[in-house]
């Protein structure tokens, strides 16, 4: 018999919450960006570091990814066969972020961070183990069903390919190829909601790289095979049972590989299950808006598919190093801080997050914004991939520039209410920005074609962040720390300023169209190096004062006192 979870007790409500931090405010929240302080004497791991190691290995697959684009481009442009491939790559990679590193990592978390807080190793084994049980069998019958209905799957995601038959048809192949990833890539994101909560990090964020290596692998050798692009579809499906694989080691150094079980009645099961229906939506609106976007370019010209989705990919990039590395390592501290009944904590590492955001997605934004052509055109402008194709993902990129700290935000507001267990707010907030975005989907796809969606997608995602936002406020559990104002002008100015001379000194399209690989490539360098200067300066001569983001150093303010924060034991 499943030993139950001893009853939470209640909670301080808000004003209790706000009258406790007024009484117990310490100095050291006065800095800029200095790690949350936790009341616990239990070891934790440091979030700054933490956030480094996910940021470190998610760069090193981004810019495998870069890499993989880069040579997928090359072999197969923008076309039928490309279309077709990030079709069937974009479903099972879409079910990936809604059911298995969204909704379900945001159910499971709280709940495996509350079982460590108040049961016993053997508890939190049995509930690790009847998960998964469940998992494998829900994704073994979905995995089945979809691969034998994938000609319908295609139709449902994109359309607009029932006009062309001939890829309609390759789409379907390759989907069954394709769709047993979710199975694999699913047991992935248990393994790595499982070792994020014990504090290990490194493996599960390493686990997009060996993706990147098997494609980049099976691209380069594709054309040796009858059907090339069907050599990417095996790819992806040996790319999900390699990752799970390298999880499995980590799970047995921490005591926690078990053998999956089937009890449906399990309480934390349950729990699990009761709060991931409606975190589908709350936690994955923007990949369902993103979804739209696939689905209504369908029916555009061809090459509206491929030119999004390199768009997005670069957007992804910022998104992924440093918003997705905050949330991951975000939830689990709040997970742990809301059992451990320390709001004040709570609330001081929402702060924590929500000033690293600001700190890179405002210039990032920006940067994707006014490099979009010497970018694309640097990474992917070769061979099939020609200089109208890069206009073409010009015009996307820019639109999804615009909602770029949108939705880093919503990566670290999400799950400020999953990290309660509150599913109900952010369903409802969901619902609202994604009938947003189908009403300015179809108001701007006539006006601006591929262009529209991705811009109506990031308008909706402005929307999604600040009402999840404005939630936070209302309900106490998020609270402005003293110097936020101000380093948030400090931000905005710092970024106009890189920006003027990004723009001032930035050659035209010409030359990116006309010039050798490498001397993109040195130009493009030089530019990053200099508009990173640029900022860094700015914040300087403002006033920030960064020495080091280390758990026991503050960040300070020219003219105001610094202090030291005692931080985390590391």
């Amino acid at each position: 018999m499943t030993r139950s979870i001893p009853p939470e007790a209640p909670s301080q409500t808000p004003s209790q919450s706000s009258s406790h931090s007024t009484q117990s405010a310490s100095p050291s929240t006065d800095s800029l960006i200095t790690e949350p302080q936790t009341k616990t004497t239990a070891p934790r791991p440091s979030l700054l570091r933490s956030t480094g190691v996910v940021s470190v290995l998610t760069l090193a697959s981004r810019v495998l990814g870069l890499c993989r684009d880069v040579v997928l481009a090359q072999f197969f442009g923008a076309g039928v066969a490309s279309d077709a491939f990030f079709v069937a790559f974009k479903i099972p990679n879409f079910l990936r972020r809604l059911f298995a590193e969204g909704a379900f990592s945001q159910a499971f978390v709280p709940v495996l961070a509350e079982y460590r807080e108040r049961a016993n190793p053997e508890d939190v084994r049995e509930l690790i183990a009847n998960t998964s049980g469940l998992l494998c069998v829900l994704l073994g019958f979905l995995t089945v069903l979809c691969v034998l209905g994938s000609p319908l799957l295609v139709w449902v995601f994109a359309p607009g390919f029932s006009q062309e038959p001939e890829k309609m048809a390759l789409a379907a192949g390759l989907l069954r190829l394709t769709f047993p990833y979710i199975f694999f890539i699913a047991l992935v994101a248990l393994s790595a909601s499982v070792l994020n909560a014990y504090g290990h990090f490194a493996t599960p964020a390493a686990a997009p790289i060996v993706l990147n290596l098997v494609l980049i692998s099976c691209a380069i050798v594709a054309p040796d095979f009858a059907e090339p692009i069907r050599t990417l579809g095996w790819g992806v499906l040996i790319a999900g049972i390699l990752q799970w694989a390298m999880q499995l080691p980590s799970l047995r150094r921490r005591k926690v590989l078990v053998w999956p079980r089937l009890n449906w009645r399990h309480e934390g099961v349950r729990r699990i299950g009761a709060l991931m229906v409606p975190a589908l939506f709350g936690v994955s609106v923007s990949q369902i808006n993103l979804l739209l976007d696939t689905v209504l370019a369908s029916f555009l010209a061809s090459g509206s598919v491929s030119w999004l989705y390199y768009a997005d990919r670069l957007m992804e990039l910022p998104l992924g190093v440093f918003g997705i590395a905050i949330a991951t390592v975000i939830l689990p501290r709040l997970s742990q801080e809301h059992a451990g009944q320390d709001p004040d904590a709570y609330a001081r590492t929402l702060s924590w997050g929500l000033r690293l955001v600001l700190m890179v997605g405002v210039p990032a934004s920006m940067a994707l914004c006014v490099l979009a052509v010497p970018i694309l055109a640097t990474l992917f402008q070769y061979r099939a991939f020609s200089a109208a194709d890069t206009l073409q993902s010009m015009l996307a990129l820019r639109a999804y520039s615009i909602g770029i700290v949108a939705f880093m935000l919503i990566k670290v507001l999400a799950p400020g209410f999953f990290a309660r267990q509150d599913t109900k707010t952010p369903v409802k907030i969901a619902v609202i920005a994604m009938s947003i975005n189908m009403v300015l989907n179809v108001a701007l796809i006539q006006p601006f074609a591929h262009m529209g969606l991705a811009l109506a997608t990031s308008l909706a995602a402005l929307l999604n962040a600040s009402m999840l936002y404005r939630a936070l406020r209302q309900a106490g559990i998020y609270r402005c720390e003293p110097g936020d104002g101000r380093f948030a002008w400090c931000v905005v100015l710092a970024t106009i300023l890189m920006s003027s001379v990004l723009v001032w000194v930035t050659p035209s399209d010409t030359f990116w169209f006309t010039t050798s690989l490498w001397l993109r490539v040195a130009t493009l360098s030089g530019l990053m190096l200099l508009g990173l200067s640029a900022y860094l300066a700015t914040l300087y001569a403002l006033g920030v004062r960064p020495h080091v983001l280390t758990p026991t150093t503050a960040v300070k303010m020219h003219g105001e006192c610094a202090h030291e924060s005692s931080g985390d034991p590391l």
